[in-house]
């Protein structure tokens, strides 16, 4: 018996129609193809619908039998991308008036927003009553809306909402809840804000009631605005109104209160996140531990985790990768790996991620050899490892020193198809010219296979100048300019180096006024470069233009450290007295930050001092204690002593 070629339920169809001739040739007649359309064309193109079935289908109404399955072909179509197949069929029930679901519209609204077409649905939307007669309703609107904040076109989204809604097209679209959360969203992602909370504030008076996810959005617009004190009176106003906070409400107040280090209200939100039955889930807990590890509190951050665990809630890469980096940042990094070795005892596998930062981290703290052995581990593990984590073993061996080490690393990197980057290729040069093989570090710029940023330009132009190669350092300086890339604060740096090195303090300067003109912040001076120009300065004997310089970085909101305090008392050493003048230009800075309320660089200037033996007049010290002490804390300290005294 022959297959027939039509899936079950149109065969139920066409028994119960009785109108199709027994010929099989006439049940697969295809859609007619324009001549230029090739035989593969053809078959993606084709309908699978019999053209005589929907020819001959009886009439109920306005309703043509079949048109039900057409929509469904449509829809499935839409499903596979095969936008060609779905205009073909369009353009049919088009040319013979027939209809065609709202609900197959907006398959077709979903499949381009899938496909990243937005405009194809916009374009589909207009076209839906015109040509098609279906009428539209906010199920279509809020669907293609969505599909264009989806791609991330703010802007668009708004344009688009404005034109079907607030235009004279008489569309007849009331916007509904979800609209309203559409638009507060895309206000937020573009910092509207305030007019965010306008369109919120007015959501009632067009009948349409804000829910959890409103408020959510809107909560974390505010947050990332920095207004998380009005973003935590919306959760109040939410209960009051009756709605009910979802983890996720909690979850973005959280996270704004951790970003802002205010781990006290945290605390109490956490609490009222249980009263109100809402247990957190992983995001919740990841959001707590980065918290605790931005303020440096890793130990109640690993108490955390352990709680976590106990609550049946699974840790996942982000709650690893949060702590083992907190753990690294404060120089932790051999409890980092105990939380590693935690870890897989719960059966869990590391990621680049975690295996990059723990290999810098150890490297970083001098324990080369621990960091290797996580390396060998990682390729016992079969852990493929990516571009972070060979750039992190690259620059980890070129700080202790083992530069050729790092060029294996890096040609075996290349072997297994992982291209370097220009971090990579910067660590090796940096590594090469500290440890004196200048030669073999402009063969690695040679061989550069990445484009070429500040940062690459930077390690050779500050390479080339501490070898005192200073003129081919400026021919690169220029073939940087030429090639449109913009130096930044450690390129000028390196260049005002390797002038003051050659006594050239007139140019060395030159490139300082150059850099107080440019517009972007990674290119003003630092308190790096003015030491070395303070030097530069002092070693020539122009002390008094060095004062002068000291001035202007005091001005600038730079505070000096404890290199450009020394740069000063070696200047000194040579007159007579210098200890007491020493002294007191050290103590007259002090003086002078303060009066700026710059307490923090005033107190490395004291700490300078006291390193020195040049302890601060009486009166200086009454002016830095108060400023350095919180009053709260002594009186807190000073009333524990005496009950001490007294029990």
């Amino acid at each position: 018996m022959p297959k027939c070629p039509f899936p079950i339920r149109i065969r139920s169809f066409l028994n119960q129609s009785r109108i199709l001739s027994t010929n099989p040739a006439k049940l697969s007649t295809p859609i007619p193809l324009s001549p230029n359309q090739s035989m593969e064309q053809s078959q993606v193109s084709e309908s699978p619908i019999s053209h005589q079935m929907f020819k001959s289908a009886p009439k109920m109404g306005s309703f043509t039998q079949g048109d039900s399955t057409l929509s469904s072909t449509i829809e499935s179509h839409a499903a596979k991308f095969d936008f060609a197949s779905v205009e073909n069929l369009l353009t049919r029930i088009r040319s013979e008036n027939r209809t065609v679901r709202e609900h197959t519209f907006i398959s077709i609204f979903k499949a381009y927003g899938k496909a990243h077409l937005p405009e194809k649905a916009v374009d589909l939307f207009h076209r839906m009553v015109s040509e098609f007669h279906c009428k539209r309703t906010v199920k279509s609107f809020n669907s293609v809306l969505n599909v264009i904040l989806k791609e991330g076109l703010y802007h668009r989204g708004l344009e688009f909402h404005d034109h079907v809604v607030s235009s004279n097209l008489n569309m007849n679209i009331s916007p509904n809840g979800l609209s309203f959360n559409l638009v507060i969203k895309a206000l937020c992602k573009l910092g509207f804000v305030d007019r965010a909370v306008e369109v919120f504030r007015g959501m009632p008076e067009r009948k349409c009631l804000p829910d959890v996810y409103t408020y959510c959005t809107l909560m974390d617009g505010l947050c990332k605005e920095e207004r998380i004190d009005e973003a935590v009176l919306l959760l109040d106003e939410m209960q009051s109104e009756g709605i009910t906070p979802s983890s996720v409400t909690y979850n973005v107040l959280i996270n704004g209160l951790c970003k802002r280090g205010d781990l006290t209200r945290v605390t109490k939100l956490v609490d009222n996140m249980f009263l109100k039955g809402c247990v957190p889930n992983e995001v919740t807990y990841n959001t707590l531990i980065h918290g605790l590890c931005l303020k440096g509190k890793l130990d109640k951050a690993v108490s955390l985790l352990e709680r976590m665990v106990s609550c049946k809630c699974i840790p996942n890469d982000v709650t690893y990768g949060t702590l083992v980096s907190g753990l690294v940042k404060q120089r932790r990094a051999v409890d980092a790996v105990r939380v590693l070795v935690s870890m897989e005892g719960r059966g869990y596998c590391l990621n680049q991620h975690v295996y990059s930062v723990l290999i810098s981290g150890l490297f970083k703290e001098g324990r080369a050899e621990e960091a290797m052995s996580l390396w060998k581990k990682m390729g016992e593990r079969d852990c493929k490892p990516n571009i972070v984590v060979y750039s992190a073993l690259v620059d980890g061996l070129c700080r202790e020193g083992k530069p050729e080490e790092a060029r294996e690393i890096l040609n075996g990197m290349i072997s297994n198809g992982c291209l370097p980057n220009a971090y990579t290729y910067s660590s090796l040069m940096r590594g090469l010219f500290k440890a004196g093989l200048s030669e073999e570090a402009m063969q690695v710029w040679g061989e550069m296979g990445c484009s070429r940023n500040e940062v690459c330009y930077s390690v050779l132009i500050d390479g080339l100048c501490g070898v005192g190669k200073v003129n081919e350092a400026m021919m690169v300086w220029s073939e940087m300019l030429t090639t449109g890339i913009k130096p930044d604060t450690v390129a000028y740096s390196s260049m005002i180096k390797g002038l003051c090195g050659i006594g050239s303090i007139d140019a060395a300067l030159r490139l300082y006024h150059e850099m107080l003109c440019q517009e972007e912040p990674n290119s003003q001076p630092d308190v790096v470069t003015y030491n070395i120009l303070l030097d530069g300065l002092c070693v020539h004997k122009d002390v008094s233009r060095a004062v002068d310089l000291l001035n202007c970085m005091l001005d600038r909101g730079c505070d000096p450290d404890v290199i450009t305090c020394n740069v000063f008392l070696k200047s000194l050493r040579e007159k007579s007295g210098a200890c007491e003048e020493g002294r007191r230009f050290l103590e007259e800075l002090v003086v002078r930050l303060l009066k700026r309320q710059r307490v923090s660089g005033a107190c490395k200037v004291v700490e300078v001092m006291l390193s020195k033996y040049m302890a601060p007049k009486g009166s200086t010290w009454g002016l830095i204690v108060p400023e350095i002490c919180k009053p709260k804390k002594i009186n807190a300290a000073i009333d524990k002593c005496w009950r001490n005294l007294c029990t």
